[in-house]
């Protein structure tokens, strides 16, 4: 059953043994930002267990508050990126294949309410509940901020890192630009439309081209929900989906990382096509599908202290196996058990791993 999991695949600097790539899950390990041997040898044990893409945690660019929690790692200055190149040397000695997901948290709180570096950068001066929290980025933070992003990707480029994916989900700056909640600009950056509001993404991405070339993989998670908004979407009809995603891939972006928080459920009525199968259905370009997969229990759930058991991936695999998507992302699974890969290739399902909450007080 589980064949279409274990097919190789290539796009541009990606070259994958296998379809699964571990879901980027924030662990905030890296004091002063800065990560060490603990993160270098977490990333390397996924590597070590043939997880066929890891792409990293949340790791922010070079903005005064791009981070909402003091220990999220950054992804600039010499001592992080030296932490970085030790990350991707951990990796490549099991030959894994690894990007860095390249953030900023824009209005998102952190757990840590005493945490509260400014200035910060939002669209429109309001948090994600549209209240007043700041003042809107003016076009010289619009610039600078575009500029670190590009900064983080070369940097990401010249440390061997395979990609670069670009959080563009759940809340986050680039995401705040997509909902029309947060962003009530005027002028270029702003509009009626959620292809209008998709500016901002796109100049990322064009930008971050230009700089890597051609044939350097770029991939762009998206998200319809929100943090605390779980409901949103910001495309309520397939003509709209197809006006923001169609707007990322001409910019430049090659996969799209669709997050939901259940990956079987239906994105419209009337098919039972997820969020990733409608986007690859619109684009025809590469999806990669991401939301409580081979666990029971939906990932919130779990980050909020939920516990879970695994469970089996028939309705993931009838879905990849009619091509609605590509690539699959595993998050609470891949972090509980670094041998769930292989366990799974090797039909050794009663050595999975149970996901418990205290997973997330260590880098096992």
């Amino acid at each position: 059953m589980t064949k279409a999991l274990f097919a190789p695949f290539a796009l541009k600097s990606l070259k994958m043994q296998n379809r699964v790539v571990m879901a980027p899950m924030t662990r905030v390990f890296s004091p002063k930002g800065v990560p060490g041997p603990d993160v270098a040898a977490y990333y390397g044990r996924r590597a070590k267990g043939d997880v066929g893409l890891i792409v990293t945690e949340g790791t922010v660019v070079e903005r005064p508050a791009s981070k909402n929690e003091a220990n999220i790692p950054n992804f600039y200055g010499e001592d992080a990126l030296r932490g970085w190149g030790e990350v991707v040397k951990a990796t490549k000695a099991h030959s894994g294949v690894i990007a860095p997901q390249l953030w900023h948290t824009g209005a998102a709180r952190g757990r840590d309410d005493t945490y509260r570096p400014t200035p910060l950068d939002l669209p429109s001066g309001l948090s994600i509940s549209g209240k007043p929290l700041g003042e809107p980025m003016t076009d010289g933070d619009i610039a600078d901020t575009i500029a670190a992003f590009v900064k983080a990707a070369l940097n990401a480029k010249e440390l061997g890192f395979d990609a670069i994916e670009l959080h563009g989900a759940h809340g986050y700056l680039i995401d705040e630009f997509f909902w029309s909640q947060t962003n009530q600009r005027k002028d270029g950056y702003g509009g009626d439309t959620l292809a209008e509001r998709s500016r901002f993404a796109c100049d990322i991405i064009r930008a971050c081209r230009a700089a890597l070339g051609d044939d350097f993989a770029i991939i762009i998670r998206i998200s319809q929900w929100k943090q605390g908004f779980y409901d949103v979407k910001l495309a309520t009809t397939e003509a709209e989906l197809l006006a923001w995603t169609g707007a990322l891939v001409d910019a430049g972006a090659d996969i799209l990382h669709c997050s939901q928080r259940r990956f079987w459920e239906p994105e419209f009525e009337g098919s039972d096509l997820n969020f990733a199968g409608w986007v690859k259905k619109l684009t025809g370009v590469p999806t990669i599908t991401v939301g409580s997969v081979g666990l029971s229990g939906e990932f919130i759930a779990g980050f909020a202290g939920e516990s879970s058991s695994p469970t089996d991936i028939n309705e993931l695999m009838r879905r990849l196996d009619r091509g609605d998507f590509d690539l699959v992302g595993v998050g609470r699974a891949l972090l509980v058990d670094p041998e769930w890969v292989a366990k799974i290739r090797d039909g050794r399902l009663d050595e999975l791993e149970s996901f418990s909450p205290r997973s997330l007080a260590t880098l096992y």
